[in-house]
């Protein structure tokens, strides 16, 4: 009698592990026919594994490649062109410093960068379309001082291409001479130091234009 208890006490529990072990099975994800998945396992905070299912036809790309492969290196050997133009008191008289810079303000110029003068496009000081410097050795102003000092003249020049259209800024420049120029009772010169004529004028202009067409 008892062998007969313990015979189906063995049959009990193997029908109790039979079910289990199909019920865990019909559990499990099933996958559509075609589909093609992987699973990747992750560590969690307390020490176990998840699992991450990833598709992996899925063409997926992230915005930081697409930026990193749009995104193309500055040419750094692009051709640039520097024009410069000199203002100077008439008979070589010396500007008195406190008026030059006056006169330099009141034109919209700010003093910045290397301690020289610019004109920014708008308030962004990284935009530069022309600058004005020193004619006295390093070319920087120095402000702390700026009534005793006499000044023979200043230097304003232009880097191309800039931040605005390459004849657009020399006309910016030009008209800033021009006043400064008005201003001070100066004379404007050219780079070699010649007075600057019409002709001249209109000739650096037609210099700008050929090199904006060639860029």
């Amino acid at each position: 009698m008892d062998g007969l208890r313990w015979l189906l006490l063995f049959f009990g529990l193997l029908v109790i592990a039979g079910v289990y072990f199909y019920s865990r099975r019909e559990k499990k994800p099933k996958s559509d026919e075609g589909d093609v998945v992987s699973e990747r396992r992750e560590p969690t905070l307390d020490g176990s594994e998840s699992i991450v299912v990833e598709d992996l036809d899925s063409g997926f790309e992230s915005p930081e490649m697409e930026t990193a492969e749009d995104d193309e290196p500055a040419d750094e050997g692009a051709p640039q062109k520097i024009v410069t133009l000199r203002l100077i008191g008439r008979e070589k008289k010396p500007f008195q410093g406190d008026e030059l810079i006056l006169s330099m303000r009141g034109i919209g110029l700010r003093h910045g960068k290397f301690g020289i003068f610019h004109r920014y496009d708008g308030n962004d000081e990284s935009r530069t379309i022309f600058s004005a410097a020193s004619l006295v050795e390093p070319g920087s102003f120095d402000l702390t001082n700026i009534k005793d000092q006499q000044i023979p003249g200043i230097s304003l020049f232009l880097v191309l291409p800039g931040p605005v259209d390459n004849v657009e800024a020399f006309d910016m420049m030009m008209a800033a001479a021009r006043a400064l120029a008005q201003s001070l009772d100066g004379e404007l010169l050219d780079e070699s130091g010649s007075t600057l004529s019409i002709q001249r004028e209109r000739y650096l202009r037609e210099e700008i234009i050929q090199f904006q067409l060639s860029v």
